[in-house]
């Protein structure tokens, strides 16, 4: 969907007053390119994001991005400078093709906030939420928050191989993927993975000929020596299992799940400091006046388009308008800043919200 110029005007306009209560409390505005380096940019993102982009070719500068996002660039310019605590916001046009939503425009105005250094991570993760709460308190919005990190942390204590760890931590964020290895790696998929090393044995063998492919012999070798090893291992035992399921069916608000991950931890103890840093940061978020005892939390929150998050998340949405994409999103990428940082990662939190859709449900656009 396309804007008149009238209308651009507006979005932009609402951009800036939005932007500039964020420099009122202390951030720093922060402006970056709009054509950005393609390479490091989309190895970063998650694959929502880089199967929208819009990429192009330079013929000095190579590959080539139209920007869909402001996190990559502003955590590269402040990984680069002094390493001083500090804190960013920013607006402009960001561009993502809508090829399941053709009725959503592809090129958007973003409003951002970023906190990097912060020492302590409840406070700053209540600082970002809360700043976002008061600027869209007047448009009826759910909240919807959650934790990655919980996640993380209880795949982190299974009581199985690094390599079952390793593989199910990388794809946290496709549930799918998530659930089909958990399922392999559990007491019912024994017969799972025996099958698939008999047909990786056949497919692979060395007295297939003619011998073709990208794979060396030796990659084959090794790939059917690591099948057989994680075909030899016990499995995740059904305990585990159903108390990963506990987590990511958590859907209550805030109170009433730590409650009940106070109960997980009891017989999953590799999740308890995720929980003690809920508990915290629900009460720095009270402290700024979040009516914590109504907001809702869901565990399995931003697994499926928040890919670089690796802690707290948020969203609000326009629940009367399903039609609508967020108004806002955001969370915690500690991780990420370790990344660009050559591993000297930061603590970082941050956001965005979309002046054009507050303006929409006012009906001024």
């Amino acid at each position: 969907m396309s804007r008149t110029t009238s209308e651009k005007h507006l979005v932009r306009a609402e951009a800036e007053a939005l932007c500039n209560q964020f420099v009122a409390g202390g951030a720093e505005r922060f402006e970056t390119d709009i054509l950005l380096p393609a390479e490091v940019l989309l190895d970063l993102y998650g694959e929502d994001i880089r199967a929208r982009a819009y990429v192009t070719s330079d013929p000095e500068r190579g590959e080539m991005v139209l920007r869909p996002d402001f996190t990559v660039p502003v955590v590269q310019c402040h990984m680069a400078g002094d390493g001083h605590p500090a804190s960013y916001t920013y607006l402009g046009e960001v561009f993502r093709k809508q090829d399941d939503h053709p009725q959503r425009s592809s090129e958007y105005m973003q409003v951002g906030y970023e906190v990097f250094g912060a020492t302590d991570a409840a406070d700053a993760d209540a600082d970002v939420f809360a700043n976002f709460s008061e600027q869209l308190k007047d448009y009826d919005l759910r909240a919807a928050t959650g934790d990655i990190g919980i996640l993380v942390d209880a795949v982190r204590g299974l009581n199985t191989t690094e390599g079952r760890r390793g593989a199910l931590l990388r794809h946290i964020w496709r549930p799918r993927r998530f659930r089909a290895l958990l399922n392999r790696y559990s007491a019912g998929g024994t017969e799972q993975r025996e099958a698939n090393l008999e047909r990786v044995r056949a497919n692979m063998s060395k007295d297939t000929e003619p011998f073709t492919g990208l794979r060396t012999q030796h990659e084959i070798d090794m790939r059917i020596k690591a099948l057989e090893e994680d075909a030899a291992q016990p499995p995740i035992s059904e305990g585990e299992v159903e108390l990963l399921d506990d987590i990511l069916s958590l859907k209550e608000t805030v109170p009433n799940v730590l409650s009940q991950l106070r109960d997980i931890a009891v017989d999953m103890p590799a999740i308890s400091g995720a929980v003690t840093r809920l508990d915290r940061r629900s009460e720095a978020l009270s402290k700024r006046g979040v009516d914590v005892d109504h907001l809702d939390f869901e565990a399995s929150y931003g697994r499926t388009s928040m890919e670089y998050y690796d802690g707290f998340v948020f969203g609000f949405y326009a629940e009367a308008r399903p039609d609508l994409p967020p108004v806002a999103t955001g969370g915690r990428y500690d991780a990420l800043t370790a990344v660009l940082g050559q591993g000297a990662g930061v603590p970082a939190v941050g956001g965005v919200m979309r002046p054009d859709l507050m303006l929409a449900l006012k009906g001024a656009v």
